[in-house]
Parts: structure tokens; sequence; C-alpha cells
């Protein structure tokens, strides 16, 4: 499989067959400019802020995950699991949605708006972890201190950060988000950078730890 990063929370995941996966897709706002065409079969979407529920964005037909439960679709299991986008039980930001698919026999996990540390019914739902997608810019979701928490409960091979600053944030990211360098620091892992990942399960093992994934 590979996995593109195009900024904040949004993903292109494409299976060996060619099946497309995009995450919560943004709104031209944060700095971040999606590709002019975009294509996916599914999208999934993990909470409805602008920033990760612009599925206009996407011009083929796709089928749209917003919702709890499992799903299957073009041979990919989804699992979506309920939790929240701060730490007062969504009181401030309201709900948000894990989802973890099973892709070429890789369980990638991807953790929307994570706004706490998970509790022992949502780290059994999610189940099985080999990637995760885990914000850790604080503000608006959990910081690098959770974050490392939460990778250490769900224990993947790779952990691929997201929602964080980067220049084309501008002072608004640099406002509001802590840097990917803080995460690797305080999670304690080795890390390198990647402009995309390019995987399966035979291999998956060679890019164990943190994978930063470069925004062109």
């Amino acid at each position: 499989m590979i996995i593109k990063w195009f900024g904040q929370s949004c993903f292109m995941i494409t299976s060996e067959n060619g099946t497309k996966v995009l995450t919560d897709p943004f709104k031209k706002m944060l700095g971040y400019k999606l590709p002019p065409q975009i294509d996916a079969n599914i999208v999934s979407v993990s909470h409805n802020h602008s920033d990760h529920s612009n599925i206009n964005a996407v011009k083929s037909n796709f089928v749209c995950i917003n919702e709890l439960g499992i799903f299957s679709k073009d041979v990919i299991e989804i699992n979506g699991v309920g939790t929240f986008h701060d730490k007062v039980s969504g009181a401030k930001r309201g709900e948000n949605t894990v989802y973890n698919f099973k892709i070429d026999g890789i369980n990638i996990c991807h953790c929307g708006d994570l706004g706490h540390i998970l509790n022992s019914k949502q780290i059994e739902e999610i189940g099985k972890v080999d990637i995760l997608l885990l914000p850790i810019g604080g503000s608006a979701t959990i910081d690098a201190f959770d974050a490392t928490e939460v990778m250490k409960q769900l224990n993947p091979t790779i952990v691929i950060p997201m929602h964080y600053r980067t220049k084309a944030l501008g002072l608004p990211g640099y406002l509001l988000f802590g840097t990917v360098d803080k995460f690797i620091s305080v999670s304690g892992l080795k890390a390198k950078e990647y402009e995309k990942l390019e995987l399966n399960k035979a291999n998956m093992k060679d890019y164990s730890g943190i994978a930063v994934l470069k925004y062109n």
C-alpha cells in the first residue's frame, strides 16, 4: 500500500489493488492545499468540522463513512469507534470517530481529532493497530504527552504524526499547534522522514517507529 499525507488529518491510502481511501479532507483554510483533482473510493470523516469534512473535494463516486460501526467496502474492513474531541466528553468540541481500516492485511488506525486518552472499552473496540495516524499538536487535540500515552495504549508498529505545526500553516499554526519534534522527543522513539510510505505486511517492520510524512 501507499500512504500519502495531504496535511492536517488528511491522508490518501491506496491499497495494492488500487482502492483509494481518503481521510478527513479539508477546506482551503489552513495554508494546506488539496490536489486539484482527487479521486477516492472511500472517504472517511471523523467529525463535521470543516477542516475534516470537505467531501466535495472528491470528484469521483465514493462511499462516505461518517458514523460508528463496522463497514466493508472493496475488500476493506472499517471499524468506527466513538471518542471525543476534548477531555470533557464532548462538552467543548463534540464527538470524534476513530476509524480502524484493515487494508492489505494491515490495520491502520486514524484517530481524527482525538482529544483525550482512551479508556479500556475504546481500546478494546479499536482492536489491533499496526499503523497509527495520530494527532500530536495539542490545542484542539491531544498534545505530545497524551499522544505518547495513546501510542502506548494501542501499541502500533508505525506511528504517523498528524495535526501539528508546519510551515504551511504560517502564524496560525505557530500559535495553535506543537511541533513534531516535541512529540518525537517525548515518545523516545526513533523517527525518519518520508515523502510517502510504500509498504506491505512483509516489510512493515522495516519502517517501525515514527514515520514523519512530508507535506508537499
